[in-house]
């Protein structure tokens, strides 16, 4: 996979939802619009593509599902953080098997849900703390 490493400004903060399940893509498509109706929420089913739309404007925030047909979500984290500009972005991980925070924490992950327990109002307050460019985090 590679990206181009132009990025332009937009005045649209954007968020990527990266699952192949459509319903859950859906649900917490309507969780972040209910959070923050101005956000522009693109979903796609698999890592290439969404990798491909990396060019420009970047997104502010990434929901993950590791378990992704094709390259997985690990591919994914590896490429985003191969560049400068994307390894900034905070990701969430969406997923149904049991990842330990502290060792994907160099990737930019800011957080981890559980598929089968997690709730519309903690996708709602991941984008409400990190859907603006002018978010405070620690990743580098």
């Amino acid at each position: 996979m590679s990206r181009s490493s132009s990025s332009k400004s937009s005045n649209a903060s954007q968020v990527f939802v990266i699952d192949d399940d459509e319903l859950f893509a859906s649900c917490i498509t309507s969780a972040i619009q209910k959070a923050d109706s101005s956000l522009n929420v693109k979903t796609f089913k698999n890592a290439i593509d969404a990798i491909n739309a990396l060019d420009s404007p970047l997104p502010v925030l990434i929901f993950l599902d590791i378990l992704l047909p094709g390259p997985d979500g690990f591919t994914f984290l590896n490429e985003l953080v191969s560049y400068p500009d994307t390894s900034r972005i905070p990701i969430v991980i969406v997923s149904s098997i049991d990842l330990p925070e502290f060792d994907l924490q160099t990737y930019g992950v800011v957080g981890i849900l559980k598929k089968e327990k997690m709730l519309p109002k903690e996708v709602e307050a991941y984008a409400k703390r990190y859907s603006h460019p002018s978010h405070s985090s620690s990743s580098n």
